[in-house]
């Protein structure tokens, strides 16, 4: 009798014991877990990270951290770290944690546009994905990338339509750029390049003049009439003595893309680049500048017209003046000289 009692008192001594264990397995995992609070939070894990550099980015994270080393070390994750862009709910436990960011990498949106050089858009895209500008670079310049896809060092830069994307965080420079490439055919479909030859242009040559479009006004409406203006010189042989061409070619000869340059100057147009458009006839070498889609689409579509000059309109900011001949440019060119030299820009 004795015995039985002492059997039936340790059965539920160790009930207890386990249930306790159990209870307290059961708050490692399951109970709520971050200390945070927004309704989510971002972590962003580099490719060559291990556990120790995990736990130094949810340190801020979680309420508590060492029965996160726990669960962790209990599913493997210590041993298993991915890379990639996770979210953390508000409110997650251990065990939800653990999973989102195991299995739950998660793209991130890409934007790019404005971007005057390869340099530039590499230091763009370096600044949201793993991927650093240096690796960028290097992807973006690969000469035998560039041969393979029928582009030079110069046209680069064409291969890259703004918009936003949709990429892994943890995406490579190569895989970035290759992806890219794709989305560059998607773009230069059949319907496209017809209304580039129509043109009598390449997608390049596109980009290219879309590109000096875009430098010469912000106005989206206005795009496809100073697009014509362009084709109408290019049509007819002029030269295209586009000002954003001769800053370029100045900021490049001075290697020097910081320098704000307002006022084009009669020494600017003596230099001697295939950029300047004033020296040499036809399209630069590649384009000045990334254009939007916008833009690109103004060259596609022109605006049929006989203009062949323009110049800003003081009196409608952002607009300009159109004139079909020498005379009547002469005409409006006066008022923005005398604009322009009353707000003092010599520079």
């Amino acid at each position: 009798m004795y015995i039985k009692k002492i059997i039936a008192a340790t059965a539920v001594i160790g009930m207890i014991i386990g249930g306790i264990f159990a209870y307290t397995i059961y708050g490692k995992f399951f109970s709520p877990n971050t200390a945070f609070n927004n309704e989510e939070a971002h972590i962003y894990v580099r490719s060559d990270a291990n556990y120790s550099d995990v736990r130094a980015d949810l340190e801020p994270l979680v309420k508590d951290l060492e029965s996160f080393d726990q669960v962790a070390e209990r599913k493997g994750y210590t041993s298993n770290v991915k890379a990639g862009h996770f979210i953390i709910k508000k409110g997650s436990n251990n065990n939800e944690i653990v999973n989102a960011i195991r299995s739950g990498n998660t793209p991130v949106k890409i934007a790019f546009n404005n971007q005057e050089r390869l340099e530039d858009l590499a230091g763009r895209i370096g600044q949201q994905l793993e991927a650093d500008s240096t690796a960028l670079i290097e992807a973006f310049r690969d000469t035998e990338f560039l041969k393979e896809n029928g582009f030079s060092e110069e046209t680069a830069l064409t291969m890259y339509l703004p918009n936003t994307y949709e990429f892994y965080w943890n995406t490579d420079a190569k895989e970035y750029r290759d992806r890219m490439l794709k989305e560059y055919k998607k773009f230069w479909a059949e319907d496209r390049k017809a209304k580039a030859k129509a043109q009598g242009l390449t997608p390049a040559e596109v980009y290219t003049l879309a590109s000096i479009v875009q430098k010469e006004t912000a106005k989206n409406d206005e795009r496809p009439r100073v697009a014509g203006v362009y084709l109408n010189r290019l049509h007819n042989g002029w030269k295209l003595d586009a000002d954003p061409t001769v800053i370029y070619a100045v900021k490049k000869a001075q290697n020097d893309f910081d320098q704000v340059i307002k006022r084009v100057l009669f020494k600017d147009l003596e230099t001697d680049s295939p950029y300047n458009t004033y020296k040499y006839a036809g399209l630069p070498p590649g384009p000045i500048f990334m254009p939007d889609l916008s833009a690109i689409n103004a060259v596609l579509n022109p605006e049929n017209h006989q203009y062949y000059f323009f110049v800003a309109d003081v009196s409608n900011p952002g607009y300009h003046l159109f004139a079909k001949t020498m005379a009547q440019h002469n005409a409006n060119r006066k008022q923005y000289i005398n604009w322009i030299n009353k707000q003092g820009i010599n520079r």
